[in-house]
């Protein structure tokens, strides 16, 4: 095994450590495992909160600070945090406006943001959830009853977040949030498994010259295996997918996303590719964002999530944001 770490015990902690060193903007309790913005609570500002299994950085403590999310969560690699986590951070960042829940489709975060939403309302916190279910790839996984929540986590955290930002109040966040998830679908491709820390090797067997197509964000398995294709026939594969589910006709905000271990050389191509095919089959784009956002540690690959848009989505997504993954317009 070939990693950058001390031990598979420490991971998560030495990252959440050199994060608090490289972002002072940030306030990073190690020990309990919550990423804050360190101008949090704001008044009367709606705080939105997150979280996940560690692994796909730089969601979702790369998404905290002005613009999109006020706290995270990050649990062990590909394990959901616990929801005294998700009580502190809510805790954290409420200012009593409310709290809106930003919650992946896997079985383990629904169930412990659920649980942490009883204990939140306990301590007199108004909470709604979200949650993000946008893969098309597969009905039910490994991890999931119904939809995968990938790529568009990424929109519904930075346009709930703008929404919050201007100060709308809660039951307004979430059905923005509701909108974007409904209006976003992903599907993604492995060209190789990930390996954890903790196994030391890769997490399912593929073949060289083979490919997953419908991947996880965890390694489950996808639609088919296929030997290897080139670039635009992977992206005529991942669009069509996604277009026959979600059939837009208004222009849709793209994220080609890369796994980890796909160099922004390769993405970009990629993007050249789906971009191709868009403009086919008669999609306008809006926005296209390029880049490794939510990934799957050093898995190769990429997804593409679409997310059909209206003037007002598109004012929200454009509105400035400042985070360590994501930033502009400040």
């Amino acid at each position: 095994m070939e990693m950058l770490i001390n031990v598979p015990e420490t991971v998560v902690a030495d990252a959440l450590r050199g994060m608090a060193a490289a972002h002072p903007e940030l306030t990073v309790d190690v020990e309990n495992r919550v990423i804050v913005r360190s101008d949090a609570p704001v008044a009367g500002k709606v705080a939105l909160v997150s979280g996940g299994g560690s692994g796909h950085e730089p969601l979702h403590g790369g998404f905290v600070g002005p613009g999109m999310l006020s706290a995270a969560c990050p649990g062990e690699v590909f394990t959901s945090p616990v929801p005294d986590q998700m009580v502190r951070a809510a805790a954290a960042v409420d200012s009593g406006a409310g709290v809106l829940f930003v919650v992946k489709n896997y079985t383990g975060d629904v169930l412990n943001f659920d649980m942490a939403a009883e204990l939140a309302e306990d301590e007199g916190i108004q909470v709604a959830k979200v949650l993000v279910d946008d893969d098309v790839a597969v009905t039910d996984s490994l991890y999931t009853a119904g939809r995968r929540g990938t790529g568009a986590t990424l929109f519904v955290e930075k346009i709930a977040g703008a929404a919050a930002d201007e100060g709308r109040p809660l039951e307004q966040v979430e059905v923005i949030a509701r909108r974007v998830n409904e209006a976003s679908r992903s599907f993604g491709v492995a060209l190789s498994a990930c390996t954890t820390p903790a196994k030391g090797s890769p997490t399912f067997d593929l073949p060289a010259g083979e490919l997953e197509l419908g991947i996880g964000i965890h390694g489950e398995p996808g639609r088919e295996r296929r030997p290897m294709m080139t670039s635009g026939e992977i992206a005529e594969a991942a669009v069509d997918a996604v277009l026959t589910d979600l059939n837009p006709r208004n222009p849709v905000l793209v994220l080609v996303n890369g796994m980890g271990a796909t160099p922004l050389l390769e993405l970009y191509g990629f993007n050249a590719e789906v971009q191709r095919v868009l403009g086919e089959r008669g999609t306008a784009v809006a926005r296209t964002l390029v880049g490794n956002y939510v990934t799957s540690l050093d898995m190769a690959g990429a997804s593409v999530t679409l997310c059909e848009i209206d003037e007002e989505l598109l004012g929200l997504w454009d509105a400035p944001v400042r985070t360590p993954g994501l930033r502009w317009g400040m």
